[in-house]
């Protein structure tokens, strides 16, 4: 990809255990009255995820307006998957996935946002999927990242080092880029992202060029399937990884409260965001496990084209309120869990 096209972004995270209803609403409309604030003012957003031309998230700087350039990648050893996990055929379109769509699609045509959804109840097994086209990461991608990394010390039979863990932290905590490029590299680059997402049973993401780990392209049912290895207990990711990547997920800065949690009483979550630099349109991408109305919920935003991130977290917000609704709405299991 030309790195042109690549972004103007800031960071992309949110999450923790957080307020809820009335002073947490307040919050997020603050939040994005502030991003209006700083686009008629022409703020020019650089940073995020290809190596300069995109933005991430970073300490320092303000706080929706971070970015760094990550590292240059290196070579590690490809992880092997092991036989017969996971699955990866992916379920027929259900009825259910139709009344999905009736739903979503006056969003998408109000909004001019192409979005893409994915939501599961793990309890009952009731999931939708709307849309199979790819998407931009952006800084989602960082989970992905993580679960590469403890793949790999799972591999050679080791916990992560003192290092390791911090960079973790600060890349899934506070969406830093230095950090996502140096694990980038840690993990072997593309290569080495696409060699876990084997093991993982993500079959339709393609890693970011070269240094360019935020223009990954991935689907909202990949993305599904990438929140199981995390959050449910048969996964190739162990116990305590899994805990890891829970843990860093659920104490992410308080700035970044947008997105999925806006359908949840607590949540763990991932945010990531990116302004292209040709069409000037956002990328806007919300995934992480919510819990709302008695229950849990894995949910997967993804979205581009938005005219402002503003419209774009908006857009999102809507989406994310939606699917749980209509996935509520089912008889249970509504479609075969993805494994």
């Amino acid at each position: 990809m030309n790195p042109s096209d690549a972004a103007h972004p800031p960071h992309g995270t949110g999450s923790q255990s957080g307020p809820s209803g009335h002073g947490k609403a307040c919050a997020r409309r603050e939040r994005i009255r502030l991003v209006l604030a700083c686009s008629t003012a022409g703020l020019l957003l650089t940073g995020c995820f290809a190596a300069g031309h995109t933005a991430a998230g970073d300490r320092g700087g303000h706080p929706l307006v971070r970015g760094q350039a990550p590292s240059a990648p290196a070579n590690s050893k490809p992880a092997q998957a092991p036989p017969g996990f996971p699955e990866t055929r992916t379920p027929a379109p259900t009825h259910v996935d139709n009344a999905l769509t009736r739903l979503l699609e006056p969003i998408r045509a109000r909004s001019g946002t192409q979005v893409s959804v994915a939501v599961l109840e793990p309890r009952t097994g009731r999931r939708m999927v709307y849309g199979s086209q790819t998407h931009i990461t952006a800084s989602v991608a960082k989970v992905n990242i993580l679960a590469a990394l403890l793949l790999r010390a799972q591999r050679e039979g080791r916990s992560l080092t003192p290092w390791e863990t911090s960079t973790a932290a600060s890349m899934i905590q506070s969406s830093d880029n230095d950090s996502a490029g140096a694990l980038w590299q840690r993990i072997g680059g593309g290569p080495g992202l696409s060699a876990a997402n084997k093991v993982l049973g993500l079959t339709s993401t393609q890693a970011g060029p070269g240094t360019h780990w935020g223009l990954t392209r991935t689907t909202a049912a990949d993305q599904l399937t990438l929140l199981k290895t995390v959050f449910a207990g048969r996964s190739p990711l162990g116990e305590a990884s899994r805990h890891l990547i829970q843990t860093f997920m659920g104490r992410i800065d308080a700035d970044q409260d947008w997105g999925i949690s806006a359908e949840g009483s607590r949540w763990q979550l991932k945010n990531g965001w990116l302004q292209r630099s040709q069409s000037q349109r956002w990328t806007i991408n919300s995934m992480g496990r919510v819990e709302a109305h008695g229950s849990t919920f894995y949910v997967v935003i993804l979205s581009h084209g938005s005219p402002s991130m503003a419209h774009g977290i908006s857009t999102v917000e809507r989406a994310a309120r939606t699917a749980v609704h209509a996935l509520r709405s089912t008889t249970p299991p509504v479609s075969p869990i993805l494994h």
